[in-house]
Order: structure tokens, then sequence, then C-alpha cells
């Protein structure tokens, strides 16, 4: 196994270029896992851990710029207010060492169904930026995965960047496993409210072979929301909806029986979660509108 170790991103992409097999490894929170266990054993490993531009943010005007190597300590600290779901599935991983190396790259790069941070990009609507020798390309999440632990990323292309709406209403994240730290989730889901084009987004992850949307349930959500003036009135929402997104969320759900759990609990789990982030939420978001009109 060769070691490659760029000291520039352009180094990187040419690297990448000349040996399109080649692993990327910049936290290592997965890669050494398989590499330790005999599960993967790459011709080049391509370590990102001098490229500095990979461990740099930027908060805009509307969007945050997350580089793919900044790591989840850092969105816990700093990030908070921008984007409370990542923020939120950051807290989830795996130990504070881990989280002092891991970041949101990693977990896009080997797409894996249980990684942490893929409800949460789902729920927010984030696009991928990703890098070549031969130039750069957005990527909606919602087409990034493509099957299991595989994305869309070309051959000779690298992860640079993740572009993230600023949050404009509140955020929810939530999984479901054996014990609260140093574990893999047996199902997760992020909630996202939209309340300036009065749309929600879901995410779900370690249930169905890929990160997935309940796109259904964003729909029939959205329409009962319309519907019955609750973004405008800000009123409670009734237990028969908040049933039915929770049934529609878990009906999107596609998961296996493994040793973690069963589909039937990971069908189960996912309802939950869902009915309870939808309270959370709606709770925030009618909080902040009286917290509105009482200034006013």
């Amino acid at each position: 196994m060769d070691f490659l170790r760029p000291a520039s991103w352009e180094e990187a992409l040419a690297a990448k270029a000349e040996h399109p097999t080649a692993v990327p490894i910049a936290g290592g929170t997965d890669v050494m896992v398989e590499i330790n266990f005999d599960h993967r054993r790459p011709e080049y490993l391509l370590d990102l851990n001098r490229i500095e531009l990979l461990r740099e943010w930027e908060v805009g005007e509307e969007n945050v710029r997350l580089g793919a190597s900044v790591p989840y300590t850092r969105i816990m600290e700093s990030l908070r207010a921008e984007l409370p779901g990542l923020a939120l599935a950051s807290h989830t991983v795996a130990s504070p060492q881990i989280r002092n190396r891991g970041g949101v790259g990693g977990n896009l790069g080997t797409a894996s169904p249980a990684g942490d941070a893929h409800p949460a990009l789902l729920a927010a609507g984030a696009e991928v930026e990703v890098e070549s020798v031969r130039g750069s390309r957005f990527i909606p999440i919602d087409e990034f995965y493509t099957g299991v632990k595989r994305n869309a990323l070309q051959p000779d292309e690298l992860i640079k960047t993740v572009h993230i709406k600023k949050a404009d209403g509140p955020q929810q994240y939530s999984k479901v496993g054996t014990r609260n730290a140093m574990v893999i989730a047996v199902c997760a889901f992020g909630l996202a409210l939209h309340p300036e084009t009065r749309t929600v987004r879901t995410g779900i992850g370690s249930a169905a072979p890929t990160p997935i949307r309940a796109k259904e349930a964003e729909a029939f959500l959205n329409a009962a929301l319309e519907e019955g003036g609750f973004w405008d009135n800000g009123k409670i929402i009734t237990p028969s909806i908040a049933k039915q997104f929770a049934d529609l969320c878990s009906g999107a759900a596609n998961p296996i029986d493994d040793v973690r759990g069963t589909a039937k609990y990971r069908r189960h789990a996912v309802g939950i979660m869902a009915r309870r982030q939808l309270g959370w939420t709606w709770e925030q978001y009618r909080g902040a509108g009286r917290t509105l009109e009482g200034a006013a």
C-alpha cells in the first residue's frame, strides 16, 4: 500500500487523477477500521490532512460553506445557530476524540446508510461540491447517494465543500442505538422546518440501502400545514396529522434485519422519532412566533 501525501489541494487533485483508485483519508474514522480488520486493502491511500482548505468554513448571508474536513467538534461549537440539525447529529458521533478528527466529508465519501450526518444533510437540503482536474460541480444531496456505500463521485473526483442553507426554522435530529456513545445507529431521523418556503424536509438513516427522505410524508405534511393555515395561525398540529406523518415516515423506510435490530423495529422507531421531532420543532416554531409578536 502506497501512501500519497499532497501539500495542496491542486496536488491532491493531480494525485487523484493519476491514481483514481486512491482512497482519500482525513479523519480516518471509517477507512482505518476497514483496513485494520482487513476488509479493505487499497493500493493507494491519499492523505488529505495537509490541505488547510478542507478545514475551513464560511458563514455567508444565506449559506454555510463547510469544508469537507471540518471536524464535528467545530460544527458543534461554531455552527449551532446556522446548522442546528447537523450540530445535533454531530453530538451523536462516537467519542470526543473521533469528533475531533471526523468530518462530514468522510460520511459522504463512505456513503454508509448509517452515517450520522446524512439525515441532517438531507433535511437541510445540502449540496456537495466536488472537484477534479477537469473542474468542479455541485451535486444535490438527494442525488448523491447511489447505492449501498456508493455515491455519485467520479473516480478522479474529491469532495471539497458542502454548501448548506442557513436554518430559517427549527431543526431536529435523533438516533437510536444500544447506548448513548460509540455506537452505530440502529436508525436515525432528521427533520427541518423551512418557514420561508413553507415546506418540511426529512432525512432517514440506517433504515434503507441508502440515506433517504420520506417524500410522501413531506408532501402530506406540507399540504396539511398549508390547508389548515398552520404556518400563519401557529396552531398546535392535531394528533391525527402527526400520526399520519409518522406512519408515512415509517412506511418510507426499507430496512433489513441485522445484528443491530430488526426491520420491524427500525420502521417502528422511525415513526416514533418522526412524531416526536414534529412536536418538538413545531413547538419551537410556535414559540418563536409568539416571541416575535410580543416584541412587535
